[in-house]
């Protein structure tokens, strides 16, 4: 699936990664209308940070919590995910009130996430394109970073 560049007044850009998080405990909690309702969240969050959700899924055999997201290069991943850990944490203990008896330090999900970017150009295609303007120009303004 081709998607379309971000384009700022002086970006064009197409920043995706996968990220991956638990529950606290790594309880299997996100089942039924908690798992209906952590998706909303999720996607309400995303919509409000101007993220797109290429693909995701929250877990119903399991406690992982999966998201492929395309962001803006004005924001970290670090901060996206902070938003959709702490926004969705609280308003599900807001409104599942049995969490509390689990949660009862008010945190939801467990401490860290992992991430990996993705994309669609490989380590191969960019030396190939580093090495193909390697190459000499009439004025020699070119130098190697290694």
């Amino acid at each position: 699936m081709e998607r379309s560049l971000r384009k700022g007044s002086h970006t064009v850009s197409r920043l995706t990664c996968h990220i991956v998080w638990v529950t606290k405990y790594r309880y299997q909690i996100l089942k039924g209308d908690i798992q209906v309702r952590c998706r909303e969240l999720l996607m309400q969050i995303c919509d409000a940070e101007n993220v797109s959700i290429l693909k995701g899924l929250v877990s119903s055999d399991h406690i992982h919590m999966h998201m492929h997201i395309e962001y803006a290069p004005k924001q970290s991943v670090s901060y996206l995910v902070k938003q959709l850990k702490g926004r969705s944490s609280r308003k599900l203990q807001q409104e599942f009130r049995k969490l509390s008896d689990l949660y009862w330090g008010k945190h939801f999900w467990g401490v860290g996430y992992g991430v990996w970017s993705t994309g669609n150009i490989t380590d191969e295609m960019v030396n190939e394109y580093l090495e193909h303007h390697r190459k000499p120009n009439s004025d020699n303004s070119n130098f190697i970073l290694e």
